[in-house]
């Protein structure tokens, strides 16, 4: 059975969803190798290959995915080089014979989102398309999993998000997704998925439910933007971060990430889960 699959490779396997794809492939029985800049904290898995690789490392990347016909590429950390990182990997799959790319790009990717990151995504998913390379892209909203790091030490969630809601997805069901896609990417050529949870949230309702699930209670205080870009200025890190930080927030207030699709259970064949439910079961 494995040897009838497509030869894939996984980049990011030693985060969250990069080893959570690996994993489901191998269970597939799908050939794959695993690519990331550290080796040693890949996941061990049976008969897969690892290769060490950089995105900005154009030689090395590509040298890395040749055989390669389909690459799963987790999009780069937050950085201000991540657009020409990205490039720089699209082009080193462009060299090694890579057919079909599938990105995680990020919901509502434009280049005017409110969002600022997803400007970025914007700007890869448009590079892909402009390489010729046949491509599926994930355009995940903001992840359940990160929810409950959004609290402060005292017990309020903050943010200029307004009354604005929320989709949130669980990391998960985006993994069962890409998988999914992994396993006859040809069929999912050329598509843009929008992948949710099953119900958009306000940030009253997730503090709700992050005080029913934590039994501690979390409060929502919705910031100005001059007290948002205040608390977030506090922690040191560079103009483009902070803007990234209250610009999510602001993106919700807009109805950026309200939408809720139907796309996880028309890929995989089974609902998202909630976010009551993925906190009280993760």
């Amino acid at each position: 059975m494995a040897q009838e699959q497509p030869d894939v490779a996984v980049t990011g396997a030693t985060g969250a969803l990069g080893g959570a794809v690996a994993r489901l492939l191998v269970g597939a029985g799908v050939n794959q190798r695993l690519l990331a800049r550290h080796t040693a904290r890949l996941p061990e898995l049976p008969g897969t290959p690892v290769y060490a690789a950089a995105y900005s490392d154009r030689e090395h990347a590509a040298r890395a995915l040749r055989g390669v016909k389909t690459l799963f590429m987790v999009s780069a950390a937050e950085s201000t080089y991540r657009r020409q990182d990205q490039r720089t990997f699209v082009d080193a799959a462009v060299e090694a014979g890579v057919q079909h790319i599938v990105y995680t790009s990020f919901m509502g990717a434009a280049p005017d989102a409110v969002f600022t990151l997803a400007r970025d995504h914007a700007d890869t998913e448009e590079y892909i398309r402009s390489r010729g390379l046949a491509f599926t892209f994930l355009r995940d909203c903001l992840y359940q999993d990160v929810l409950p790091t959004f609290v402060g030490r005292d017990g309020v969630l903050r943010g200029p998000a307004g009354d604005g809601r929320l989709a949130a997805v669980a990391r998960a069901d985006v993994a069962r997704c890409a998988a999914r896609i992994l396993t006859a990417p040809q069929e999912h050529t050329g598509a843009v998925y929008t992948l949710t949870g099953p119900q958009a949230l306000s940030f009253e309702e997730i503090a709700g439910i992050l005080t029913r699930v934590g039994g501690s209670k979390v409060s929502y205080r919705n910031e100005t933007l001059e007290e948002a870009r205040e608390s977030r200025s506090l922690s040191g890190v560079g103009q483009w971060q902070i803007d990234a930080w209250v610009s999510t927030y602001t993106a919700i207030a807009a109805g950026q990430m309200a939408e809720v699709s139907g796309d996880v259970e028309r890929i995989t064949g089974i609902p998202p889960v909630g976010l009551e439910d993925y906190l009280r079961h993760r």
